[in-house]
C-alpha cells in the first residue's frame, strides 16, 4: 500500500487550518525569537531619544504607553490562541495514546488468561479516565 492510498497520510497533506490559525502560528514563531525582543528595547530606546520632540512629558509618556498596551493586547491574543491550540494537539496525541493502550490491553486479555479479568479492569479505568467511550 502506497502512502497516497493511506488516509492518514492524506490528511496531513491537506491544511485544514484557517487564516487565522496559520498567522497566529507564524507570529508566535516570529514573537519567540530573540530578535523580536531586541526590536522591542528598539523601540525603547527609540521612544527614549525622542524627547525633545514632545512639548509635554505626558504626551511624551502616552505614546509609548499607548504602544505597549495596543501590542500587549494584540500579543496576549495571538499567543493565548497559540497555547490553547498547542494545549488542544497534545490532549488529542495523549487521547490517541490511550486509545492504542486500551486496544493492547484488550488483545492481551485473551479469554483462557488468567489474568483476563485485571487486564479488562485496566482497560476499563483507561477508558473512564480518559472519556474514550464518550469521545467516539
Amino acid at each position: 500500500m502506497s502512502t497516497d492510498d493511506r488516509p492518514a497520510a492524506e490528511s496531513r497533506r491537506r491544511d485544514t487550518r484557517t487564516l487565522f490559525d496559520r498567522f497566529v502560528e507564524v507570529a508566535h514563531g516570529v514573537v519567540s525569537r530573540p530578535g523580536t525582543f531586541a526590536v522591542a528595547v528598539g523601540v525603547v530606546v527609540v521612544w527614549a531619544a525622542s524627547y525633545p520632540l514632545f512639548h509635554e512629558i505626558a504626551e511624551w509618556h502616552a505614546v509609548i504607553h499607548s504602544a505597549a498596551s495596543i501590542t500587549s493586547l494584540l500579543l496576549l491574543v495571538l499567543l493565548e490562541n497559540a497555547g490553547r491550540r498547542s494545549d488542544e494537539a497534545a490532549q488529542e496525541k495523549l487521547n490517541v495514546m490511550s486509545e492504542a493502550l486500551v486496544a493492547l490491553l484488550d488483545e492481551r486479555a485473551a479469554p483462557d488468561d488468567a489474568d483476563r479479568a485485571e487486564l479488562a479492569a485496566q482497560a476499563d479505568r483507561l477508558r473512564s479516565a480518559v472519556g474514550l467511550e464518550a469521545r467516539h
